[in-house]
């Protein structure tokens, strides 16, 4: 009787490589369907935002991983479009909170409703319900890699 070997495992670094592509495939797919003229940095601080609530721009470089400067240049272009407003922090007159304006939440609304219609519609459409329950369960395993 003759034993089959079991196939070995994938490395780390093949996982890790063939996950950064499919992560960039499914951004773009999102993207597209929720185009609207804004950067990405601009998307995710408005998302930021909408997490957090209002937020000084150094709360925000932190949880962003930019420089303060870079937060501010982009804070800066989304006050200019209307999408987030500059209020005197409640108890230091020093710093300065941003927040959402009704249109930067109407924008945050829109944009999260057309990314994730667009990944149900694929995830209903490519995926058996086995696959669907699989994809289900490795969610969890994914945002703890990107959690701090």
């Amino acid at each position: 009787m003759s034993v089959v070997p079991e196939p070995a495992a994938p490395q780390p670094r093949d996982t890790a490589e063939e996950l950064q592509h499919t992560i960039g495939m499914l951004v773009r797919q999102m993207r597209g369907a929720a185009s609207g003229g804004l950067s990405l940095s601009q998307m995710s601080v408005l998302k930021r935002l909408d997490r957090l609530g209002p937020s000084t721009a150094s709360d925000l470089a932190r949880a962003e991983k930019i420089r303060p400067q870079s937060v501010i240049a982009t804070v800066n272009a989304l006050q200019a479009d209307g999408y987030v407003t500059r209020i005197p922090h409640p108890t230091d007159g020093r710093r300065l909170l941003i927040s959402l304006t009704p249109e930067g939440q109407a924008l945050v609304n829109e944009r999260r409703k057309a990314g994730h219609g667009r990944i149900a519609e694929l995830i209903a459409e490519r995926l058996t319900p086995a696959q669907q329950g699989l994809l289900a369960e490795a969610v969890p395993l994914l945002r703890r890699l990107a959690e701090d």
